[in-house]
């Protein structure tokens, strides 16, 4: 069985920096594209970023370019989503995708498995 999970998570001050990773756990191959999506209160979950299989190639949405950066670690199937210069705009309940086609436009059902989420609050 296949587990996804996400910490890193937390509460930071307008300003600060978060480390979120993503582990899986049960798959014995490569996974195909990871990305992370987030969701606030009373909003639809969006797309943040992801990445493609070899971790060469990454997509951002536009309210995070800049002030993300997401890697990979292709030899564990680790991801991780490096956010500076956090909004309260940018709290959200995020959410790790794996094994699906990254690309600019991200959507949920093209990725197999997600993770139960992590909690991230910027204080204004």
């Amino acid at each position: 069985q296949v587990q996804v999970v996400e910490s890193g998570g937390g509460l930071v001050e307008a300003g600060g920096s978060l480390r979120l990773s993503c582990s899986v756990f049960g798959l014995s191959r490569d996974v195909d594209g990871m990305g992370w999506f987030r969701q606030a209160p009373g909003k639809k979950r969006e797309g943040v970023s992801c990445i493609d299989r070899d971790g060469v190639h990454a997509w951002y949405a536009d309210s995070v370019k800049g002030r993300f950066t997401i890697s990979k670690d292709a030899t564990t199937n680790t991801l991780y989503l490096q956010m500076n210069s956090l909004k309260p705009e940018d709290t959200a309940m995020y959410y790790c995708a794996v094994d699906g086609f990254a690309a600019q436009q991200m959507y949920e059902a093209d990725f197999a498995y997600w993770g139960q989420g992590t909690q991230v609050t910027v204080s204004s």
